[in-house]
């Protein structure tokens, strides 16, 4: 029987092996994140870390809802953020816009708020796709993982019990 703390714990384990892949890509196949790919792994930290203190923590009524919209919230910020490099990605050649300077140098000369809009806004680089598997680009993946992610919690949230416990702390 699936209980909330295996859906944490599964959870965890498959945003960990997304992030594994995705470090296998670039230090093994030699493939550079893109500013969007890199908030789509902070993404994927975020939620990881969330599910596994829920996987920990095995929160019970009230408590397991929130986790559930902490992790709802968080799957669709990654949403429009492969949403947006997959949009970028399918532009017409003369659409694209012109790439622009790399993540680390815009955090460190901007003003953080105006380098998240330059990062969000995309650039070449961005739309540039790089590997694919059955026809789909890491971004289109990733907006499948990350939809994924949302409605398997949605049916969590309303389908799974908790566990009955000892104490109810």
């Amino acid at each position: 029987m699936l209980t909330s703390r295996l859906f944490y714990l599964a959870l965890f384990i498959i945003c960990s092996s997304l992030l594994g892949f995705g470090l296998y890509l670039e230090h093994v196949e030699g493939l550079e994140p893109c500013p969007l790919c890199a908030f789509q792994r902070l993404t994927y930290i975020a939620i990881a870390a969330t599910a596994l203190v829920g996987a920990i923590h095995n929160p019970q009524n009230t408590f397991r809802i929130v986790y559930n919209i902490i992790l709802i919230i968080l799957a669709l910020v990654g949403v429009s953020i492969a949403g947006r490099q997959t949009w970028l990605q399918h532009l017409p050649p003369e659409l694209v816009p012109e790439c622009g300077p790399g993540l680390e140098y815009m955090l460190e000369v901007f003003p953080f708020v105006e380098a998240i809009k330059m990062i969000f806004s995309g650039s070449g680089e961005c739309a540039e796709v790089q590997w694919q598997f059955i026809g789909l680009s890491i971004a289109e993946w990733s907006l499948v993982c990350f939809a994924t992610i949302t409605i398997a919690t949605l049916l969590a949230t309303f389908m799974l019990k908790p566990e009955r416990r000892l104490f109810n702390f």
